[in-house]
């Protein structure tokens, strides 16, 4: 493995996302912490917001200033949607790479983001240049990116749910429905009525059933699997957890000589962060809690047409802060599982 040291710089390291990033990188053995960024906080010490990382990280915020961040490899934004783009062309023109967290070079399609984020794109020249960061399916194009869109938490659940099933042209592509359930820190750590302990907890309710956000993300990854546009019905779900995503994806296979067991432990044998579980054994979120890995199960209920995927993930980790650092690694020819390593936590 490579020891190389890669400097890193954190930009928005006070929400959920960017403290999970330092939780994984102050134990990256090839990552040197150069920089972590928040306007409100700066002068703080992170270890004072963030009291688990003392002992681990020395360093205190600083003002997000492209000059500083500059003397980074490579930049993580962990940052609202907006704000990268408004960053990413001079750090690039300064030779460090980025990696955006957030949305804003997933879309390939600028009108159709500027549509289902409500701004207008900042630099819509970046789109074409910039890897969605799917290892899964994008990893050589990694290799040698200078951006990386990382995906969203949503839709790496469900497309490494489905992507079997759509690459082998086994699901009828016109009807797919994605009923997906997510803790209550995918919404994040600003205030919200809707996200406190009283609001949130023993109930669980479906929102933005008309149309969430991710709904054309996914849709983009789907249809480039499949060579042409997927319909696809996509419910999300706020589930009484503090982590977690557990997608249940409906395809109809009429083709019932498939093995599709062996089709997904063939289709995920060499990826590290993908575990298709033996058949009869359904997905936990709480197997995944605090770790990298995406958990699969696929059944065929009654033998029928229709077949059920259930897919599950850290949202915080391989729906978001360890997906980036997969991503580095794959970036700087590291060992992909460096640094993420972590078993999920249970109870």
């Amino acid at each position: 493995m490579s020891r190389q040291q890669i400097k890193v710089a954190v930009v928005g390291g006070t929400g959920y996302t960017g403290v999970e990033c330092l939780r994984l990188l102050v134990n990256h053995p090839n990552v040197e912490l150069v920089a972590v960024t928040s306007r409100a906080e700066a002068g703080q010490a992170v270890s004072a917001l963030y009291p688990n990382l003392r002992g681990h990280l020395d360093l205190a915020f600083t003002e997000p200033k492209v000059e500083a961040l500059a003397a980074a490899d490579v930049v993580f934004f962990a940052t609202p949607n907006g704000t990268a783009m408004k960053m990413a062309p001079a750090l690039l023109e300064a030779g460090v790479r980025v990696i955006d967290l957030a949305a804003d070079f997933r879309i390939k399609d600028v009108a159709l983001w500027q549509q289902w984020y409500g701004m207008e794109h900042a630099c819509p020249e970046l789109l074409d240049e910039a890897v969605y960061g799917l290892p899964e399916v994008n990893r050589e194009a990694t290799r040698t990116a200078r951006l990386v869109a990382n995906p969203g938490c949503y839709p790496t659940a469900v497309q490494l749910g489905f992507l079997p099933l759509i690459e082998e042209d086994l699901a009828s592509i016109d009807h797919l429905i994605a009923d997906v359930k997510s803790g209550v820190s995918g919404a994040g750590r600003q205030a919200n009525v809707g996200t406190l302990l009283c609001e949130a907890t023993e109930s669980m309710r479906a929102y933005a059933v008309a149309g969430h956000r991710h709904l054309p993300e996914v849709k983009q990854g789907l249809a480039i699997a499949a060579g042409g546009e997927t319909g696809l019905t996509f419910v999300p779900h706020l589930a009484p957890m503090i982590r977690g995503i557990h997608a249940t994806l409906y395809a109809n296979v009429s083709d019932q000589t498939v093995d599709l067991q062996a089709l997904f432990e063939q289709r995920y044998q060499n990826e590290p962060f993908v575990d298709l579980l033996p058949e009869g054994v359904l997905p936990e979120t709480r197997s995944v809690k605090g770790s990298n890995m995406c958990r699969i199960s696929v059944v065929r209920p009654q033998g029928g047409d229709v077949v059920v995927v259930l897919s599950v993930i850290d949202n915080l980790v391989k729906g978001a802060a360890g997906q980036a650092i997969h991503n580095m690694n794959i970036m700087f020819g590291l060992d992909e599982c460096a640094g993420l390593n972590a078993v999920g936590l249970m109870p």
